[in-house]
């Protein structure tokens, strides 16, 4: 019988020193899968050190390592996507390439996916090297995506995961230019199941996602994921109409209809300077909001490829 083909993507920026662990590892996980063939697909997203040569020399001595080098950075969710898109096998494994996702536990995402589930979540339990504004943000991430996103991410959910053959055609279809990854494949739906793992600290380098491109990463998830930030400047713009008109009318009444009874001694000036200033920071933070929506817009419609390869290998 024919043997299954389980693609295994590693999206990776300046890991030279990474490369040779990762492939050890996944090598020593396959002598518990004899029943499985692999695919290596390394993803170089701009690489400015030796990562390049590292991978060369592996895809030259095994044919089922594969490379799809980048003309310059694009980011993991571009990698990520890539490796998908060129994946052949009947299930697509991700990871990253510093091994803070444990290839040993490979065998127990297979033996889910072939108990049926057609994704497989790792879900990190500790993070051996987690700054804190890390765990911080994580925290306030999934809080707000909880309230607001019609799909969410529970809690410690990774890119770590493994998908089936159909939800990789039917991720293949998703247009999106600005993308989470795994906010896409929870948004398709499927049969999933969770596998729990600890993350160990990196052997090499640092962690390529800078608080910077955390948050850009979360704010596109919030507006990828949820209409309610526009729909809050809606009701905000509402709501500070009315208590505003009311305000208005308790001045007028006060001041021209009791005679500053209530010595109150609000200037008509003061009136207005206060109403104006307020609603000015209610329409520019409305404007805001609006603002992330047209910047997706601008980034769907201009219609680049997503990232642009340099050359391949192996394939």
């Amino acid at each position: 019988m024919k043997k299954k083909l389980i693609s295994i993507i590693i999206p990776l920026l300046n890991e030279e020193k990474n490369i040779p662990l990762v492939y050890d590892a996944l090598r020593e996980v396959w002598v518990k899968l004899p029943t499985y063939e692999y695919e290596f697909i390394f993803v170089n997203d701009g690489s400015t050190d030796h990562s390049a040569l590292a991978i060369a020399a592996l895809a030259a001595k095994d044919k089922a390592v594969k490379c799809i080098e980048f003309s310059r950075n694009f980011g993991k969710e571009m990698a990520t996507t890539a490796g998908i898109e060129a994946a052949t096998g009947d299930a697509v494994m991700m990871l990253d390439a510093d091994l803070q996702h444990p290839p040993l536990r490979i065998p127990d995402f297979v033996s889910r996916w072939e108990r049926g589930a057609e994704v497989v979540v790792g879900m990190r339990t500790h993070n051996a090297s987690d700054r804190m504004v890390t765990r911080v943000g994580s925290k306030i991430f999934h809080a707000i995506s909880g309230l607001i996103s019609e799909t969410s991410i529970n809690k410690g959910e990774t890119d770590f995961r493994l998908i089936d053959r159909v939800v990789v055609n039917a991720f293949k279809q998703l247009p999106e230019r600005e993308r989470m990854t795994r906010s896409l494949i929870n948004w398709l739906g499927f049969k999933k199941e969770f596998v729990e793992f600890e993350a160990p600290a990196r052997l090499h380098g640092d962690a390529k996602y800078s608080t910077s491109k955390l948050i850009h990463l979360a704010l596109y998830s919030f507006v990828s994921n949820s209409l309610l930030p526009l729909r809050l400047a809606g009701w905000l713009g509402l709501c500070i109409t009315f208590l505003s008109g009311l305000l208005g009318i308790a001045v007028f009444l006060e001041r021209y209809i009791f005679n500053d009874a209530f010595s109150w001694h609000v200037s008509g000036s003061a009136q207005l300077a206060i109403i104006n200033v307020f609603l000015i920071g209610i329409v520019l933070m409305a404007l805001g909001i609006i603002a992330l929506y047209i910047g997706k817009i601008h980034g769907e419609v201009a219609g680049r490829p997503l990232y642009v390869v340099r050359k391949r290998m192996n394939f």
